[in-house]
């Protein structure tokens, strides 16, 4: 089959095409013919940085994390799923797991779900790592209907996703942005946009809590940005960071009684630890989908296969919009 490969780490053009053999669907695995893969942070961390990051594959490496396919071949002791079956997933490209960049990948059925009805499959295949992510940090931090909810990057692939779950579960959610634009774009999506760089904290807190704080800050930005959301936090109050790559003061924290959820969502493929649990997030998601709750937004970029090298670039250079898809 065909594939995209990266035989050293290092910059975008690093990926190679070349023909491997075809996987079989294993006991419980099904083949899928993938029609899309989206581009995630983490795959040019990945490719960037090889094996200083733990997770990182061996080379030459098949990277690609999310897909959208249909069924081809169902393995031993597969319930559920028959061929010619849409699904959807995020199930490769790390530690011994082959990835996304090629015709087919052979998933763990418990890291898969029948792909949302109402979703093409290039929308499909932009939702799985992201959703996950953002599914995982607001029930990590006991999210409710009525709650006041902070999204930080709201623009970005999880935030925007987590914008719109965050409505779905009932929450009153305000976004920071970095750009006019994506004030058009958060607010569309139902949130109240929150120009950071015009708006300090505690006018935003005021401005949306009565200076109370945010029950729950959904933080996709980290960095300098954690102690931000500390202090955007009422107390008692949750946060959940998806990076935390840091060493942090954790005073505030403290006086106010905070609860911090770290999400890192690859857990399950990385240590084969809870899997099924990514299964009935997707299978939740499939179904919010469908009622018209959650929609991805797609960069206007969409590349083929052999110019995953751009796609990369396209979401290194901080210019897209939503996420970036390859269509194989």
């Amino acid at each position: 089959m065909k594939a995209m490969l990266v035989k050293s780490f290092g910059g975008p053009e690093v990926f190679e095409a070349a023909e491997i053999a075809k996987p079989q669907a294993a006991a419980g695995q099904v083949l899928v013919r993938i029609a899309a893969t989206s581009i995630n942070t983490v795959d040019t961390m990945i490719r960037e940085m090889g094996p200083e990051l733990p997770l990182s594959p061996a080379l030459p490496a098949l990277l690609g994390m999310d897909f959208a396919g249909t069924v081809e071949a169902v393995g031993e002791g597969v319930e559920g799923y028959a061929i010619g079956d849409e699904v959807y997933g995020c199930a490769g490209g790390l530690a011994d797991l082959p990835g996304t960049l090629a015709e087919y990948i052979a998933a763990d059925v418990r890291l898969i779900a029948h792909k949302p009805k109402s979703l093409s499959m290039v929308e499909a295949a932009a939702l799985p790592l992201v959703g996950i992510t953002a599914y995982e940090g607001l029930k990590r931090a006991n999210i409710e209907a009525g709650q006041k909810v902070l999204v930080h990057g709201g623009a970005g692939g999880v935030g925007h996703i987590a914008i719109q779950l965050a409505r779905h579960f009932g929450a009153d959610v305000a976004s920071t942005v970095g750009r006019d634009e994506h004030e058009t774009l958060v607010e569309g999506l139902g949130a109240s946009a929150i120009n950071y760089r015009n708006e300090q904290v505690a006018d935003y807190v005021a401005k949306h809590t009565d200076g109370k704080g945010f029950d729950i800050v959904f933080d996709s930005v980290g960095g300098a940005n954690l102690p931000t959301s500390f202090e955007a936090a009422a107390l008692n109050g949750h946060v959940s960071t998806t990076v935390s790559f840091m060493e942090i003061d954790l005073t505030t924290a403290h006086f106010k009684g905070l609860s911090l959820h770290v999400v890192f969502m690859l857990i399950p493929m990385l240590h084969d630890f809870r899997r099924q649990e990514h299964h009935e997030i997707l299978a939740d998601m499939a179904r919010i989908a469908d009622a018209g709750a959650l929609k991805p937004i797609i960069d206007d970029q969409v590349f083929p296969l052999a110019e995953v090298g751009q796609a990369h670039a396209r979401l290194g250079s901080g210019q897209a919009t939503g996420k970036v898809i390859v269509e194989i």
